[in-house]
């Protein structure tokens, strides 16, 4: 095993697992993955835009956010009233996109991200 891996906790001893667990969980729900999705796309949104692009009431999205924010998911800026939400960094879109090409792969066939002409995500 690598110094670097060792160091970042990639390992099945790591300190780190249980709370890759709770991202899991935190990530564990279509809505929170559609939020996600939607924050990688347009970088910075406001609970309403989230809750049109989402399909769900602008409560809902708002405590789903709120989950999010706890777990350092998403961060917020201020500005005046309204509040804008962001990716706090790229690793939970990488997980996301890492399980919609997982369950690309569960239909069979030749998953579309496999394919040479895929746009990343």
């Amino acid at each position: 095993m690598s110094a670097d891996k060792q160091g970042c906790g990639y390992s099945t001893e790591s300190p780190y697992v249980e709370l890759a667990v709770e991202v899991f969980a935190m990530l564990a729900d279509a809505t929170r993955v559609r939020i996600i999705l939607a924050l990688h796309d347009s970088g910075e949104l406001s609970v309403n835009h989230l809750a049109d692009i989402v399909d769900k009431s602008p409560a809902a999205v708002s405590q789903h956010l709120a989950k999010l924010r706890l777990a350092r998911i998403v961060s917020t800026r201020q500005e005046g009233q309204r509040v804008f939400y962001r990716l706090e960094n790229e690793h939970a879109s990488r997980l996301v996109a890492d399980a919609i090409y997982q369950a690309e792969h569960s239909v069979g066939g030749t998953p579309r991200h496999h394919h040479a002409d895929r746009e990343s995500v």
